[in-house]
């Protein structure tokens, strides 16, 4: 399974940002997919997940009412939908799926497989 995350950039504080993360070899429909940040410093953070069998998904407190994970399982792509942002949510973010296991496993270490990364910067 290939992942590769982009959509990443510069926004002012409020801006909107949509990130996606295509996949290849597999198809998202039966797969669990995650989104994962990393701020300089910090250790890596689970912000949200969808299921893979479902349409259930599952947030961080921090990020819950402001993001929205979703797929497309034609695209085979998995997005996370990021608005009212804030300088707190400057990071590199990540997509990435676990070979097996729960969708609300926040670990990364559940997660077998991971995309490249993608800066999100937010101004104050």
């Amino acid at each position: 399974v290939q992942l590769q995350a982009s959509g990443g950039g510069l926004v002012q504080a409020g801006g909107t940002l949509r990130l996606s993360c295509a996949a290849s070899g597999r198809t998202v429909s039966n797969m669990h997919m995650a989104w994962f940040r990393q701020a300089p410093g910090k250790e890596r953070e689970f912000v949200a997940s969808i299921s893979g069998t479902t349409t259930s998904t599952y947030y961080a407190a921090s990020v819950r009412g402001r993001f929205t994970i979703s797929r497309d399982n034609v695209e085979n792509a998995v997005y996370l939908q990021m608005n009212s942002l804030k300088p707190e949510d400057t990071a590199v973010y990540y997509c990435a799926a676990p070979e097996v296991g729960s969708y609300v496993n926040t670990s990364p270490r559940a997660y077998d497989y991971w995309g490249q990364g993608t800066q999100v910067t937010v101004s104050s």
